[in-house]
């Protein structure tokens, strides 16, 4: 059992029955599942699908909450889920989320934001800031990988799609805060055969972790990869649980469902990502 001690709850994963165990205070909940079937779309190298394609690739725990915080979650409109990723490899491309878009704000130029907490494991987080949003193949003009690990916090902003990638040797598992009250949008990255890269294992002398473009897009700027920034504003710091500081200072939670009135505390976030640029 690997205790989930960074979350904040009573929670283990279970390694060999491949599941979240709940503690006291807190309702079993059945994952959504992700298989490699369902990848197919997305993938660097088709031959990945030679496998078994209901191969889980990762478990999705939605609307996780101690029981006395329910309406905590539900008078915000937030909600906390909890998805773990298998390590492996899908032939030379380490296993991935499929990659998602957030819907824009009814009545504003803002998508949803989101934030994503490493509980176990490794995590890169590729943001990806398409030119139109109703136009894939228009390209991107952004592209950053956030690397990070327990403890560590990373806000996706509006106007970014993102995908997670577990580059280590065990599970990886993460929380995340958002609103509730959206579906997430895939087509755009499923017809573009994926996010604008593709991060694979390091063969020959490669040395640090090896991104692919993904040819299919027409407009690809160059991978900014990069680090975690604390936003002690949003109360987003590395040794302190997400779920806790919701559950302390949920009205200071308001930039997930109120994006619009934060551009410019979004704006910095991003140019504090750029400027911790690492060279790869």
């Amino acid at each position: 059992m690997i205790e989930l001690t960074k979350s904040g709850l009573p929670l283990r994963w279970d390694e060999t029955g491949k599941k979240l165990d709940f503690g006291p205070g807190m309702k079993e909940i059945e994952p959504a599942l992700r298989n490699l079937g369902e990848m197919k779309d997305v993938l660097y190298s088709e031959a990945a699908l030679d496998r078994d394609p209901a191969l889980p690739l990762y478990y999705m725990y939605r609307d996780v909450h101690l029981a006395e915080h329910r309406s905590f979650f539900r008078e915000a409109g937030i909600r906390y889920d909890i998805t773990v990723l298998v390590p492996g490899m899908l032939e030379r491309e380490y296993v991935k989320t499929a990659g998602h878009y957030h819907p824009f704000k009814e009545g504003t130029g803002c998508t949803y934001p989101e934030v994503y907490e490493v509980l176990q494991g490794e995590a890169h987080y590729l943001l990806q800031k398409p030119r139109n949003f109703d136009d894939p193949a228009a390209g991107l003009d952004e592209v950053l990988v956030v690397a990070a690990g327990p403890g560590d916090k990373v806000l996706i902003p509006p106007g970014f799609g993102h995908i997670t990638i577990n580059p280590g040797s065990g599970f990886l598992v993460m929380s995340n805060l958002v609103a509730d009250n959206f579906d997430s949008i895939y087509g755009p990255i499923k017809e573009m055969g994926g996010a604008g890269y593709y991060e694979v294992a390091p063969a020959g002398k490669e040395q640090g972790p090896v991104f692919i473009p993904n040819v299919r897009y027409p407009s690809l700027p160059p991978l900014c990869f990069t680090e975690p920034v604390e936003l002690p504003n949003f109360f987003l710091i590395k040794e302190i649980p997400q779920y806790r500081s919701f559950v302390e200072h949920r009205e200071d939670f308001d930039f997930l469902t109120s994006p619009e009135y934060y551009e410019e505390e979004f704006s910095s976030y991003l140019q504090d990502l750029k400027s911790g640029f690492l060279q790869i």
